[in-house]
């Protein structure tokens, strides 16, 4: 009984559940971030090689 009563009181698993739920969440937003700004840059270079294309065809 004193096992289980010492079991159930230890929190220190719980910490280090909660760390890896706080780690997580950070790398989820991380690639967000990462995937949105990868999306933005791509669309912005293809729109610079288009007015160059553009540009070079007029030459």
């Amino acid at each position: 009984m004193n096992i289980v009563s010492r079991f159930v009181k230890d929190e220190s698993g719980a910490t280090a559940i909660e760390y890896g739920l706080i780690a997580a969440l950070i790398s989820v937003g991380i690639i967000a971030a990462a995937t949105t700004l990868g999306n933005g840059l791509a669309n912005l270079f293809s729109g610079i090689g288009g007015r160059l294309d553009n540009a070079a065809s007029t030459i």
